[in-house]
């Protein structure tokens, strides 16, 4: 098995969602673009990962919308080396068709009552959701690294809630550890590294809002 030596996650760039939530009234959410700024910070994150991968070949994965589109293709990276599939499963989580403002900022009220991996939007997708379709689509990565000459790197270009899941599942975190974290911001990554020992480990944690509270012991 090649296991890939770094798993980046990497989350799109501002948005038009991001800067303006209003446009999910007129705009479908997968079709929306990036903003001037959302560009600036996808070029920045480029440039720091054409350091990182260097002349290694890279294996991507980019979800379907938009705007992730667009923030991978502004990396800038070599086309030789990078091998890139669209990935369905990776997309953000599904908050419903046309999307009333209101009604959006009501839920989420609810949802932050309730709890982000458990609340489903009325139309859309509970965190608990997203979780079980980045459980499928981790299990056709794992099949991928069966492959004798796989890539050293693996590159998703994705979204906060994402990455924050496929971290969840990866790492067998606790629903109260991904109720205490807060999303990257825009254009942030996360990198799985594999030690000497054979294990992943996170280069850098994501910010907590709150101590984990959990119903019982686990682990």
């Amino acid at each position: 098995m090649a296991r890939p030596r770094r798993i980046v996650l990497v989350r799109h760039g501002e948005s038009e969602g991001n800067a303006d939530d209003s446009v999910y009234e007129r705009e479908p959410d997968h079709a929306l673009r990036l903003t001037g700024a959302g560009l600036r910070q996808a070029r920045q994150t480029g440039a720091r990962l054409r350091e990182v991968f260097g002349e290694e070949r890279i294996s991507a994965y980019v979800s379907p919308y938009r705007r992730t589109h667009e923030t991978f293709a502004a990396f800038g990276l070599d086309p030789a080396r990078v091998r890139v599939r669209e990935e369905p499963r990776l997309r953000e989580q599904d908050w419903g068709n046309w999307q009333d403002r209101d009604d959006v900022r009501l839920q989420k009220a609810y949802r932050d009552a309730y709890g982000h991996f458990f609340y489903r939007f009325a139309q859309g997708e509970s965190g608990a959701d997203v979780y079980d379709r980045v459980g499928a689509f981790l299990e056709s990565l794992y099949r991928s690294f069966e492959a004798p000459d796989h890539p050293p790197n693996v590159l998703l270009v994705t979204h906060g809630l994402t990455m924050r899941l496929f971290c969840m599942r990866w790492f067998h975190w606790t629903v109260a550890d991904f109720e205490s974290l807060c999303n990257p911001r825009n254009g942030e990554t996360r990198s799985l590294l594999l030690g000497k020992d054979g294990r992943y480990t996170l280069d850098q944690p994501f910010e907590r809002w709150r101590a984990p509270e959990p119903y019982g012991r686990t682990g």
